[in-house]
């Protein structure tokens, strides 16, 4: 197989664990040189396992629920490499899991702060760098729960990640960028090393929880949980020229479940 990635720039947010980690050592499997960036310190292992199998990428730490964070992360790129030919906007994730009544006006904040702040600020952030050059692929990571339960503020969070990835790719389609998303729907993975909420257990009652793992099977087609490659082989085809005819759509990888 031809390496679709050689040599091609591709900055993974939230690249430490996760789908994100996934994306990052297999792109850089295929040639990509890899920016991981996590405000996590665990991205540096990442870059030592990639560095380990032969592969090209650098750390960056960042915060991506600030502009400046996500400015910081693409001009990382431009500092090691000059470019950047891929954005993998992967940052996201439940914070909470329960009834809408029940949530806090500041946790309904920090969910969106969490999950539509860290897409919105890194594709501006990438544009002043990919327009100039007219080339440049956005991958956004959004989910399935954008209709779902027990968690409102982050299905909102989401649908806004489908709506950036519909708008924005109308805006620059003809200018050589292509933007698009997939919506994962659950997936197994090991346990994060630095949790969402250290405290949801004392935060929310385990139900409210196994509300969501329910649903998410009760939904898909194929009533199981996705696995990481199953969510990074998607989001690698639509980052890559085989989807080059691609643009402007969310594609649902929930097992059959579209959300």
């Amino acid at each position: 197989m031809t390496p679709r990635f050689t040599d091609k720039v591709m900055v993974v947010t939230g690249a430490a664990q996760g789908i994100g980690r996934r994306v990052a050592e297999r792109a850089a499997t295929e040639g990509a040189l890899v920016l991981v960036v996590d405000r996590a310190a665990i991205r540096d292992e990442v870059v030592t396992t990639i560095r380990g199998a032969g592969g090209v990428a650098e750390a960056c730490a960042a915060d991506l629920e600030t502009w400046e964070g996500c400015a910081a992360a693409m001009e990382e790129a431009i500092r090691h490499w000059g470019r950047i030919d891929i954005l993998v906007n992967n940052v996201g994730g439940t914070i909470w899991a329960k009834p809408y009544e029940h949530y806090e006006p500041h946790q309904i904040d920090a969910e969106v702060r969490r999950s539509l702040f860290p897409t919105l600020y890194c594709c501006r952030a990438a544009l002043d760098h990919m327009l100039p050059r007219a080339s440049g692929v956005i991958v956004n990571v959004s989910s399935i729960a954008t209709c779902g339960l027990n968690r409102v503020p982050y299905a909102a969070a989401k649908g806004g990640v489908n709506a950036i990835t519909a708008s924005l790719a109308w805006e620059v389609a003809e200018r050589g960028i292509r933007v698009v998303a997939t919506a994962p729907g659950g997936t197994e993975a090991p346990p994060r090393a630095i949790p969402r909420n250290p405290n949801a257990a004392q935060e929310q009652p385990a139900d409210w929880y196994q509300t969501i793992v329910d649903q998410t099977i009760q939904s898909a087609l194929m009533k199981r949980y996705g696995t990481l490659d199953e969510q990074a082989g998607p989001i690698l085809f639509l980052a890559s020229d085989d989807a080059s005819y691609i643009t402007g759509v969310t594609l649902p990888v929930g097992g059959g479940d579209l959300g």
